[in-house]
């Protein structure tokens, strides 16, 4: 690979990782399973070991896991919470071992012992005991700062209050694994489907969700667990010199230490060991992704010490997805909020990585032609930790041939359209996207959403219930019905109507970029509704706007830009918004922006200005940052262009300092930033 070659993979690898990475431990919403992520997390080490010096100052190896998410108070890590690097076969970890020996030279013993432990599927968290008492509890965030969860850590009753036994530590920070054990998740998500309430897809999202929450009620109500893997502090103890001695001192305590643990002796009984494991993954009571090879001897990791981003002397050993055989018995085609047409595959139950799967996505019509799916055939299906169960491949067997073969269908499984395909797309739409009733129902549950136009009251079942009984037959209906009508509805009292009415009546007046959201245009969130907002400052200039003109928008090209014309150029959607405003909704016009000289002017040095931030700011997250430039009247992008006006610069700032200075931007440090926002 060249050297040109080798930056341009970077910057396509660097901000995609960050992107899952802030997904994953931040938003707890993971688009792909954690081995696909963990191959590209290779290539990337890969390609910085062989150019290291195009090594991205936000590059993921030099950092761990996610920032602190909003909401809950910051915890910090008084020794760093580092991750692992990852092992995906034998060879990997007898390179591991003889890096082992190599650094650690004529000290090495003849052969290395190491513990070999279950790779936990949950959330790292790190507790505080001081004197033997509970007294903090924290995610690891980015290895120094997460968030603190005493509150809801308290409800778990696997974790002691107190410490028990004699010579207690004085202060210990304890480093683990918050897990579901599955019998208590399944239990979970039967009585969520008993009270009607949507049930969680997979154990970890819902730990994490769980341990997250402000209300520590809700975070009792769910069957939390933990197991103690390591510790970062141990004050006033004399502590073992092994690793597994250490944990069962820690276990004599009265904390729960995983009985899975084993120590071997020599890299071929660890990837023994390794495999002996995976062959229980199935029928484990917790869902494992892995294997955690550590070495044994306290003194020996001493010397080996650490790496930016991990110990040398651990590894994580990742499983394949797991993968077993089923048959398939049947195809549904469910209609999405813009049409897409997706095929799923109703299974006989079967176990797959601890889980009982029934059914799996099958993507679209060109996935269903290519595994050549029939209807009673055997089918291999894959599941991962984070995402749904997919069906990677039909079992060609003598039966195969004479079976029924899945077919597509040509018209809405909900409103009989004839179905449509863009030659240049994968998937099949329904184009009826105002009345179709699927469609209908997923465009008002993101209609009421807390991005979009904030209707409290307004949850999954009650949205149901109005597309069904045909009180709302298009989006605009919502506004057009009165007391008598929400009354009519099950388990809606007068009190909770009125209460849904006023909700409804405040929505009437939401700021233009959460209405914009709420229209559902095809590729416009909430950032992009915020720029468009931001941009074009009414609901008129918007739909008047131009592919051109909307091009001029930072983060918006040539495929937005014409989505949104589409939207607007749609009769039925038009006539949506025009109804909408009959019926009171504002679209809220936003104030103009000053003319250039004023924009200029010292006396408002923010708005009308485009910022762009980089590097590490001394006291402002830059999430907090962006919010008071745009309450300010300015506008956040995330690259510099020559539409860039400022550039605010923090510690390691990189390559967007040098392109700004190249360009000739204005560049200010912090102190100045803050100094503007105090002056106005």
């Amino acid at each position: 690979m060249s050297e040109e070659a080798a930056k341009q993979r970077l910057d396509e690898l660097v901000p995609e990782l960050n992107r899952h990475n802030k997904l994953y431990h931040v938003k707890d919403a993971a688009e792909i399973d954690d081995r696909s992520y963990d191959l590209m997390f290779r290539e990337l080490e890969l390609t910085e070991a062989a150019f290291p010096t195009l090594i991205r100052n936000d590059s993921p190896t030099l950092r761990v896991g996610g920032a602190p998410v909003s909401g809950l108070v910051p915890f910090a890590h008084d020794v760093p919470m580092l991750s692992l690097s990852n092992a995906f076969n034998a060879d990997e970890l007898r390179d591991f071992d003889q890096r082992c020996r190599k650094k650690l030279g004529k000290d090495a013993p003849e052969v290395l012992s190491y513990a070999v432990e279950a790779k936990l599927d949950g959330l790292a968290a790190e507790l505080i005991f001081e004197d033997g008492h509970l007294v903090g509890a924290g995610t690891r965030g980015d290895g120094r700062v997460g968030e603190n969860i005493l509150h809801n850590v308290r409800t778990i009753r696997t974790i002691p209050r107190h410490l028990i036994g004699l010579n207690l530590p004085t202060r210990l920070a304890l480093r683990g694994e918050i897990f579901f054990d599955l019998a208590g998740f399944h239990e979970m998500n039967r009585r969520r489907t008993a009270r009607g309430d949507k049930t969680f897809e997979n154990p970890r999202n819902a730990a994490a969700g769980a341990v997250r929450q402000l209300d520590p009620s809700l975070a009792a109500e769910r069957p939390l667990t933990f197991f103690a893997h390591s510790h970062g502090q141990a004050d006033g103890v004399e502590m073992p010199e092994h690793h597994l001695e250490q944990l069962a001192l820690i276990g004599s305590w009265g904390i729960p230490i995983n009985p899975l643990n084993r120590l071997v002796e020599g890299i071929e009984s660890v990837i023994n060991a390794i495999a002996d494991l995976g062959e229980q993954r199935n029928s484990l009571p917790y869902e494992i992704d892995g294997a955690v090879v550590k070495l044994n001897d306290i003194q020996l990791q001493t010397d080996l010490g650490f790496v930016t981003r991990s110990p040398r002397w651990a590894i994580a050993y990742k499983y394949p997805p797991p993968r077993v055989q089923t048959v398939l018995e049947d195809v549904g085609f469910q209609v999405g909020r813009t049409g897409a047409i997706t095929p799923v595959a109703w299974l006989k139950p079967v176990r797959v990585g601890g889980v009982t799967v029934s059914r799996a996505t099958l993507h679209n019509a060109d996935n269903i032609r290519e595994l050549d799916l029939r209807i009673g055939s055997t089918v291999s299906v894959e599941r991962t930790g984070d995402v749904i169960p997919k069906v990677v491949e039909s079992i060609i067997d003598e039966a195969h041939a004479n079976l029924p073969a899945v077919q597509f269908p040509l018209n809405c499984p909900e409103c009989a359209t004839p179905l449509v395909r863009e030659d240049d797309a994968a998937a099949t739409r329904c184009p009826n996207t105002l009345t179709c009733p699927a469609q209908l129902t997923a465009t008002i549950r993101h209609f009421v959403s807390r991005g979009a136009m904030d209707i409290e009251g307004m949850g999954a079942k009650l949205v149901d219930q109005v597309v069904e009984r045909r009180l709302v037959t298009r989006l605009s209906d919502l506004y057009a019905l009165q007391l008598a009508d929400w009354c009519t509805l099950e388990r809606m009292g007068r009190k909770s109507a009125e209460n849904l009415l006023e909700s409804v009546e405040k929505s009437r007046s939401r700021p233009l970029e959460y209405a914009i959201a709420a229209l559902g245009i095809s590729e416009v969130g909430e950032s992009t509704a915020r720029d468009l907002a931001q941009q074009f400052r009414s609901l008129d200039a918007l739909i008047a706007a131009t592919v051109e003109d909307l091009c001029e928008v930072r983060g918006i090209g040539d495929i937005v830009a014409a989505k949104v014309r589409q939207f607007f150029d749609d009769e039925g959607h038009m006539a949506e918004v025009i109804r909408l405003r009959e019926l009171g909704v504002l679209f809220p016009s936003l104030p103009d922006l000053p003319d250039a000289a004023e924009a200029v002017d010292a006396d408002n040095p923010i708005n009308g200005k485009r910022f762009v931030l980089t590097g590490t700011l001394p006291t402002l997250k830059r999430s907090d940052a962006k919010k008071q430039i745009l309450a300010a009247g300015g506008s956040v992008s995330g690259s510099v262009s020559q539409k860039t006006d400022v550039l605010v610069a923090g510690e390691a700032a990189g390559s967007k300092l040098t392109k700004a200075q190249e360009l000739g931007i204005l560049v200010i440090d912090e102190p100045t930033l803050i100094a503007w926002l105090e002056s106005l």
